[in-house]
């Protein structure tokens, strides 16, 4: 069985493609028992986040093109359309790579917090469909105690730049003073509850929050004094707002090239300042191209971002060296996994021969025979039993030269025993 990891990421595809092979959370479930009865797959997991698709897999033998062929065939893609784009980690190389994106070395924003919990809930929709085994089950705990070591032991997280905290900071740039603006969130998750907590922070006074489920939206709008508005209402409120900050989980833009055209013809001109941090994009892409709309989406973030996280760039070295130790410790664990099925199989072997002698000589023993004869014939045949194979074989890789086998097993049987 084998370790992989197939997908595309901020690093290997714009947003445009990344939104194309995104996955609902309604749409996950149904993904992961498909894959999961693809010939081969033996355990299967997916991660889908604003920046990254992933599949991660336990393989049989010669299956490695299928997550790729499969990822193709769900999104109704031509079969070789992602490949310039995706990237395949095996093993250690796969092992590493989950530990970084948990870490948050992997992300946009260096040492984000975010995936973390967008990791663990990939875990839980896996668990629920039944697609996870031992292996792959402990290799995402495995990441979960990595991160919350990285991020307790190195300095990684401490200073926010987060991807709303930098799309805050981009709002502020271009207004310099944001709390005469009226402020719309499109959205209610976490990554609004960040960005709604930003804006606090610079005394934002009006705050719109639109969501499809109005009680989340309120529930966020109350905790931040703001409003809270109907997501099909959102329209309608877009001509007052200077500021529109966007994520939800749609699959189809929810902020129109019609509302917007609308809106603006309201403002009479005043421009729009839009943030669109989702994936798929919320914003019709059309909508960049009006006049007085000044939109950017994640990947005009990324270049903003990178600019500032070189506080982070020491704690990164510190915490990739932890990872590599973990790395280490996890493929230790798997690789053990055969001698634990070799001891089980064997154990189950030789319990089966006691328990079919030792009823054997229960029955001699109530027909009569002599009690110290029945022990000695039981333990002289378990006793050969148990040492026919193993010398059997031993002696067939002394007369073919098998040094190696003599040697492991002279270590096997011999290392156990007290020294003289």
């Amino acid at each position: 069985m084998s370790l992989l990891t197939v997908g595309i990421n901020h690093h290997t595809a714009p947003v445009s493609l990344r939104e194309v092979v995104a996955f609902t959370p309604d749409a996950t479930g149904e993904a992961l028992q498909r894959l999961k009865s693809q010939t081969g797959v033996q355990e299967a997991a997916i991660l889908s986040t604003c920046n990254r698709t992933e599949l991660y897999c336990s393989l049989g033998e010669g299956s490695e093109t299928v997550p790729s062929a499969w990822l193709h065939e769900f999104h109704r893609l031509k079969s070789d359309q992602l490949t310039p784009f995706l990237y395949h980690h095996r093993e250690e190389n796969a092992v590493r790579h989950m530990l970084r994106v948990a870490a948050g070395l992997d992300s946009m924003v260096l040492g984000e917090p975010e995936v973390l919990g967008q990791l663990k809930s990939a875990y839980r929709m896996a668990l629920d469909a039944r697609t996870l085994n031992a292996p792959l089950d402990r290799l995402f705990k495995h990441s979960f105690s990595v991160a919350k070591k990285v991020r307790t032991e190195t300095e990684i997280g401490r200073s926010p730049v987060s991807v709303a905290y930098s799309g805050v900071k981009l709002a502020q740039r271009v207004f310099d003073d944001l709390s005469s603006l009226t402020v719309l969130l499109v959205g209610a998750g976490e990554t609004m509850e960040l960005t709604a907590r930003h804006l606090m922070e610079r005394e934002v006074k009006h705050l719109l929050v639109a969501n499809r489920t109005v009680a989340n939206a309120a529930d966020l709008a109350n905790r931040f004094r703001g409003s809270a508005i109907p997501l099909h209402e959102m329209p309608q409120h877009l001509s007052k707002c200077d500021l529109v900050i966007t994520s939800t989980g749609a699959t189809e833009p929810v902020i129109t090239l019609q509302a917007v055209t609308e809106a603006l013809k309201k403002r009479k001109r005043r421009p729009i300042f839009m943030i669109d941090l989702a994936v798929p994009r919320d914003v019709e892409a059309s909508v960049a191209d009006l006049e007085d709309i000044y939109l950017y989406t994640l990947d005009d973030l990324q270049k903003i971002t990178e600019k500032n996280q070189s506080n982070r760039q020491a704690a990164a070295s510190v915490a990739e060296a932890m990872v590599s130790a973990e790395v280490d410790g996890y493929m230790n664990w798997r690789r053990s996994l055969a001698a634990v099925n070799t001891i089980r199989d064997y154990r189950e072997q030789v319990g089966a021969w006691k328990d079919t002698m030792l009823e054997d000589a229960q029955r001699k023993l109530a027909a009569g025979a002599d009690p110290q004869k029945v022990m000695q014939q039981l333990a002289n045949s378990l006793t050969n039993k148990i040492l026919h194979q193993p010398t059997s074989t031993l002696r067939q890789a002394a007369s073919d030269g098998r040094e190696d086998l003599l040697s492991a097993a002279n270590e096997l049987f011999n290392g156990s025993q007290p020294k003289s």
